[in-house]
C-alpha cells in the first residue's frame, strides 16, 4: 500500500507536474504531491486529522510518519502532526519522489547489492532501470526491486518517506545508490547530502577532446522554458538552482574524451546539462542532443563506426562509480567503487583502438 492512495480526480487543479522538481532542498528535488488552503472559519484542528480526512486511503499514522519526516508543510515549512491548522493557511505534502500513481507491487528482480548492514545498502544500479515508478514506468523499477527483497522485512515499508533511497540517478545512468532502512540512517544520510559532505564521482564519455586537463562548471540549472522534458543552465543568480560540477580528463581519444566528474550539488540531469553548457554533450545522450555525429569526419566510413559506438552503447555514457559517506551509527567513513559496465568498457576500447588507428596512419 502506498503512502497515500492516488485518487486520479482529486486535486487534479492543484497537482504539480510530477516531472517538475517543485524545489529542492538538502540537494535532493522534492515533489508536491497534495496541496490544500484551510477553509474560512475552519476550526484549529491538528494537521494529522486534518488531512486524513482529505487524503483517501491513508491512516494518521502515515501522516505522522510524513510529518516525522518534515514532508507535511504549512506556508512552506515543515510542521508536527500535533500543528493546528488556522484559516488562509496553505497545507502541502511533498516527498523525495514524484507521486506513485498505482500500488507499489514487490517484484522479484535481481539487485547488484554492494554492502548491507542493519542501518544501510549499497546498490549498483544498472542502465534502463528507472529508480522511481512514474510516467511509462509503473514497475521493473528500483523501488518494485526494493519491494520485494525487503518484503520479509516488517519495520522497512517502501512507501515511507523515513527511510528509503536517499539520492537518486536517471533511468540510463548506471552506478551506485544509497538505501536508508531506518529512520536514523535516512536523516543522517540527508544532512550529508545537504552539506555536501557525501563523495560522488561519476565516469562519462563526452563529444571533443577536452584542452583543459581539469575544470570546474558553476551554473544553475532548471527546467528548460522550451522543452520541459530537458533541464538547462541559466545565468548564475537568475533562474534555476546553484550547481557544481568538477572535472578531470582522463583520456582524450580522437574526437571524445573519457573524463571524471565530481559533483558539489545533485540537481536533476546536472552532469549531462553543465557538459552539455560547455560544448561537450555526453555520447548518444538523446535528451541533450550527444546521439548525433558532433565531431569527426563526413565520411562514410567515420559515420559507420560512430554508429556501432552507439550500438555498443545504447545510452548516455554515465557511470556513477564512487560513493562516500559517513556511517549514521559507526561514524566510520564507507568509501564504494564499482567497475565500468560493459557498454561503457566496450565504447572507450573502441574508441581507444580508432584513436591508435588514426596517429599510426
Amino acid at each position: 500500500m502506498s503512502l497515500f492512495e492516488v485518487d486520479s480526480d482529486a486535486h487534479k487543479d492543484i497537482l504539480l507536474d510530477f516531472s517538475d522538481p517543485d524545489f529542492t532542498e538538502n540537494g535532493c528535488d522534492y515533489w508536491e504531491h497534495y496541496r490544500y488552503e484551510v477553509e474560512p472559519g475552519q476550526d484549529l484542528l491538528r494537521i494529522d486529522k486534518y488531512l486524513v480526512e482529505r487524503i483517501k486511503g491513508t491512516s494518521r499514522t502515515r501522516i505522522q510518519n510524513a510529518a516525522e519526516a518534515q514532508c507535511i508543510r504549512v506556508n512552506g515549512r515543515p510542521v508536527k502532526s500535533n500543528y493546528r491548522v488556522h484559516p488562509g493557511e496553505i497545507i502541502s505534502v511533498v516527498m523525495d519522489r514524484p507521486r506513485y500513481e498505482n500500488e507499489i507491487v514487490a517484484q522479484d528482480i535481481p539487485l547488484d547489492i554492494v554492502y548491507e548492514d542493519d542501518q544501510v545498502l549499497v546498490v549498483n544500479k544498472p542502465a534502463g532501470m528507472c529508480v522511481h515508478p512514474g510516467h511509462g514506468n509503473y514497475d521493473g523499477t528500483l523501488v518494485n526491486a526494493l519491494a520485494w527483497y525487503f518484503k520479509d522485512m516488517p519495520n522497512y515499508d517502501v512507501t515511507d518517506p523515513r527511510m528509503g533511497l536517499v539520492h537518486r540517478i536517471d533511468k540510463d545512468t548506471s552506478g551506485l545508490l544509497v538505501v536508508a532502512k531506518t529512520p536514523l540512517a535516512k536523516t543522517s544520510l540527508g544532512n550529508q547530502f545537504r552539506d555536501k559532505t557525501t563523495k560522488r564521482q561519476y565516469i562519462a564519455v563526452v563529444w571533443g577532446e577536452m584542452k583543459e586537463p581539469t575544470g570546474t562548471i558553476v551554473g544553475n540549472i532548471g527546467r528548460n522554458p522550451r522543452d520541459r522534458l530537458q533541464m538547462c543552465v541559466f545565468p548564475e543568480g537568475d533562474q534555476g538552482k546553484h550547481a557544481v560540477t568538477h572535472y578531470t580528463a582522463l583520456e582524450n581519444l580522437a574526437h571524445v574524451a573519457v573524463v571524471r566528474c565530481q559533483l558539489e550539488t545533485g540537481r536533476t540531469h546536472q552532469i549531462r546539462v553543465h557538459m552539455k553548457h560547455i560544448g561537450h554533450p555526453l555520447f548518444n545522450d538523446e535528451r541533450y542532443g550527444g546521439d548525433q555525429v558532433l565531431r569527426g569526419y563526413r565520411t562514410a566510413s567515420y559515420a559507420a563506426f560512430i554508429n556501432n559506438c552507439f550500438k555498443l552503447c545504447r545510452r548516455q555514457a554515465l557511470h556513477a562509480k564512487t560513493l562516500g559517506f559517513v556511517h549514521p551509527v559507526t561514524h566510520q567513513q564507507m568509501d564504494f567503487d564499482s567497475p565500468l559496465p560493459e557498454d561503457m568498457t566496450a565504447l572507450i576500447e573502441h574508441w581507444r583502438t580508432y584513436a591508435a588507428d588514426l596517429k599510426n596512419k
